[in-house]
């Protein structure tokens, strides 16, 4: 006679057989509004992803690992623009470099014929891939894989959150997309509340791209990107008053910057490729060299002149922290530099070495943003 023991054990060993053969609940879907409001369902998170662009971002959001479900991506941004960049998240990303380049050259094009090569389920796109290249969004579409788009160019709070917590949903990194949209929306609550509490006249403000070096104006901005960025903080962007159009990017007359006599000008720097006369800062480069680059504006026809420059108000800032989830950062040393009291206790570049520390896989090094 079996003791209650055995039954149990025979029991156990009978049910095991049942058990595995019980059919799986289905999985969720996961239903996800992106950064335009358009509905994106997959039926689980995402394994092979194409990016178009916002790859630092994307990095953030995910991590190291959230690579492992990226299949290919538009190199050019990273790999020729920013190659010093590049070079160092392929360090602590090696899969980067294996990657395939779903891209056209220099344009912010998706090749269809590559993408579908890839046999991605879900495709991150910027919002002008739906407009300027619909083409090619709609042969993907066409194709049955979804597309999400991202939207950090219009410096949208609300467009900021959405594509975090959309990307993050998307690869099963919504915890810590959570995460990083709580963070940029107290920051720029904060921002906010400390510039409304500056008193007198808006600060002037000129911005302009360090791309092309002194000899040449880059463009300056209006309603978007930086220009934005200054709209945020209440300061008095010139270029609202000096461009015809309603937003964009395209240098001011020279003349116009002379009239519009600026009491503070940013000009904007980075590790772009095949620039020799840009202004550089990044991971790369020393606060000595940043300056050195920087100085040649003020030999500029007129600018010894200028409020800016005679009070010694000239910086430069890193142009990568636009449109992204570190422009919080930027927009602390903007504000920081019009607002000195009420951001006497900022420190932006700990800010940005924080952000690495937390959410980026490569160390924080080099300048971003300094005065002159």
């Amino acid at each position: 006679m079996s003791t209650p023991s055995a039954q149990l054990t025979r029991r156990a060993a009978l049910a095991l057989p049942l058990v595995a053969t019980l059919p799986r609940p289905a999985q969720a879907a996961i239903s996800i509004t992106d950064a335009v409001g358009r509905k994106v369902e997959l039926t689980k998170p995402a394994e092979r992803v194409v990016i178009a662009f916002y790859l630092e971002e994307f990095t953030a959001i995910g991590g190291a690992a959230g690579w492992e479900r990226v299949v290919g991506f538009r190199k050019h941004q990273w790999a020729v623009n920013r190659a010093k960049t590049y070079e160092r998240f392929v360090a602590a990303i090696p899969r980067l470099a294996a990657l395939p380049d779903v891209g056209l050259g220099e344009n912010e094009v998706l090749v269809p014929e590559k993408v579908l090569a890839l046999r991605p389920d879900l495709v991150i796109v910027p919002p002008w891939a739906m407009t300027g290249a619909s083409a090619v969004t709609a042969a993907i579409e066409a194709a049955g894989i979804p597309i999400l788009v991202a939207d950090y160019n219009s410096q949208s709070l609300e467009k900021h959150i959405a594509s975090t917590i959309a990307i993050g949903q998307a690869i099963g990194a919504e915890a810590r997309a959570r995460e990083l949209a709580s963070l940029y929306e107290t920051q720029i609550a904060d921002i906010r509340r400390r510039a409304a509490l500056a008193k007198g006249p808006k600060p002037k403000v000129y911005i302009e791209i360090g791309w092309l070096g002194a000899g040449e104006f880059g463009s300056t901005y209006k309603n978007t990107m930086w220009g934005r960025m200054l709209d945020t903080i209440g300061a008095d962007n010139i270029a609202n008053a000096a461009l015809a159009q309603a937003a964009g990017f395209v240098p001011i007359a020279p003349e116009k910057v002379l009239a519009a006599a600026p009491e503070h000008i940013f000009i904007t720097g980075s590790s772009w490729a095949n620039r020799p006369h840009a202004v550089r800062l990044g991971y790369d480069v020393d606060p000595e060299t940043a300056r050195a680059s920087l100085r040649p504006y003020l030999g500029r026809p007129g600018w010894d002149a200028l409020p800016a420059v005679r009070t010694g108000n000239v910086y430069t800032v890193e142009h990568s922290l636009v449109r992204s989830l570190t422009d919080w950062i930027s927009l602390q040393f903007i504000a920081k530099q019009i607002y000195p009291e009420q951001f006497a206790d900022i420190d932006p570049v700990s800010s940005l070495r924080a952000f690495h520390e937390r959410f980026l896989p490569i160390p924080f090094e080099g300048a971003w943003m300094l005065r002159l």
